[in-house]
């Protein structure tokens, strides 16, 4: 997502620029001054250019944040009807679970059913069992007076119309007693049998509600794999919904910066060229006074020497590095891919840490002109100096300050005091995160390289 400004202020002269500030009369020729001016034109029709894509890069960005925000909308959109299946889902289970439960229950009441069924059973036996007993004793009673015993001979042995009466209503009785004991006999085989045939059909039926149990836990199980499943998706939807929004962030931040880092980048080098067109001012009104001088001084042998003065252009201090150690305390962390200490995700460090108390000097490495001084996004307070060392330009950058005491478009010399380290920013205790960049500094930090090939 991010894009890369390519090398800027590829010809501000360190040494040049603080000659102007520190001598009235510089050592370079009006020739050399005027391929200053031409080259720092150069750069600025180079930055216009730099300028101008960079707007387009932005308008382009800021279609593409859209339409990220717009996505993150759609995603949003999705995870709510997520979360409307996962509750419809979770409805489901459990009205599945009340059906199993209803459903085990209907099994137990069943089975109670038919055993108050066999209970039933075994009293209609017993009772069938008994009345099968009493008839068999009557039928022997029945044949121990003769065989069938026949009721009209009773009736009408009667020896008056009372005996009549009395022995009518015995016989009455005798035979609605048997009627009635028959009759029971045969309602009870029958609801024997009834009952026989429930306690079938109720196993039937139980056996039934077993199978439709196994298929609504199987259900159940299936709904919980797609509640899971659900849930699972959200997750990652999430995820990745939360990983674009930090891109987005930190794309967001990074364009606006890079566009006032350019800006300051421009306005560096528009210092420049007034400070080498100020020196070339001065230099012509010295060639008209030396030419008076000379006229005035013909028999003179001694002549008028220039003395060279020396441009201060922040050299290797005695070392084989092009910078000096920003801030006086010990490396703690490398230049290159690590864990991140607070993401815990593995990216570029772009730069080395240095262990530094909170308020330790902070000095520019180099001289040059500051592009930026002040808080940056996940940096804290930071300052970026502009270097031209040897024809080759370099950014260097000092991070997670405590104070800074320049501001943008300052020269400074190697070994000023610039601010004072600190911890402000993403930052997990005091330290110095310092950067070095060939060429114009970066988002995407393409251009960034190890800090310790170029430090004493």
């Amino acid at each position: 997502m991010k894009k890369v400004i390519p090398s800027l202020l590829t010809v501000i002269l360190v040494s040049t620029s603080l000659s102007f500030y520190t001598s009235p009369v510089s050592a370079e020729s009006t020739d050399e001054l005027d391929k200053k001016i031409s080259d720092l034109e150069k750069e600025q029709k180079e930055l216009e250019k730099e300028q101008s894509e960079l707007n387009r890069d932005k308008k382009e960005t800021e279609e593409k944040i859209d339409k990220n925000l717009n996505k993150q909308d759609s995603v949003e959109a999705d995870i709510n009807s997520i979360d409307q299946k996962l509750s419809n889902t979770r409805n489901k289970i459990e009205n599945k679970e009340n059906e199993i439960s209803t459903t085990n229950k209907k099994i137990e009441d069943l089975k109670s059913q038919i055993e108050k069924l066999k209970e039933e059973i075994v009293l209609l036996k017993e009772r069938i069992k008994k009345r099968e007993q009493l008839l068999k004793d009557r039928l022997r009673n029945i044949q121990k007076n003769g065989g069938n015993m026949k009721y009209i001979e009773v009736i009408l042995g009667s020896q008056s119309f009372g005996d009549f009466i009395s022995r009518s209503s015995a016989v009455n009785t005798i035979m609605d007693q048997d009627k009635t004991i028959m009759e029971a006999q045969t309602a009870d085989k029958l609801a024997l049998e009834k009952n026989k045939a429930d306690i079938e059909n109720k196993k039937s039926e139980v056996e039934d509600r077993k199978l439709a149990l196994e298929d609504q836990k199987s259900e159940l199980v299936a709904l919980k794999s797609q509640l899971n499943k659900q849930m699972s998706e959200k997750e990652t939807m999430m995820a990745s919904l939360e990983k674009e929004h930090e891109d987005l962030e930190e794309y967001k931040v990074s364009v606006q910066e890079e566009k006032e880092i350019l800006a300051a980048q421009a306005s560096a080098v528009e210092k420049a060229k007034q400070v080498a067109e100020n020196e070339k001012s001065k230099l012509a009104q010295l060639a008209k006074e030396k030419e008076k001088q000379k006229k005035a001084t013909t028999n003179s042998s001694s002549g008028n020497s220039q003395s060279s003065v020396s441009s201060g252009s922040g050299g290797s201090g005695g070392g084989s590095g092009i910078f000096i150690w920003p801030a006086a305390g010990y490396k703690t962390s490398d230049y290159g891919y690590r864990v991140h200490p607070i993401t815990g995700k593995k990216k570029l460090h772009a730069g080395m840490d240095i262990g530094a108390s909170i308020g330790t000097p902070l000095k520019a490495a180099a001289s040059g002109v500051v592009i930026r001084a002040g808080v940056m996004s996940g940096y804290g307070n930071t300052i970026m100096i502009t270097h031209n060392i040897d024809g080759t330009t370099y950014t260097t950058l000092y991070a997670h300050l405590s104070s800074i005491s320049v501001s943008a478009g300052q020269v400074v010399s190697q070994g000023q005091q610039i601010g004072a380290t600190g911890n402000s920013g993403a930052s997990t205790g005091p330290h110095l995160h310092f950067e070095v960049h060939v060429g114009g500094w970066n988002a995407a930090k393409s251009n960034s390289v190890n800090p310790l090939n170029y430090l004493n």
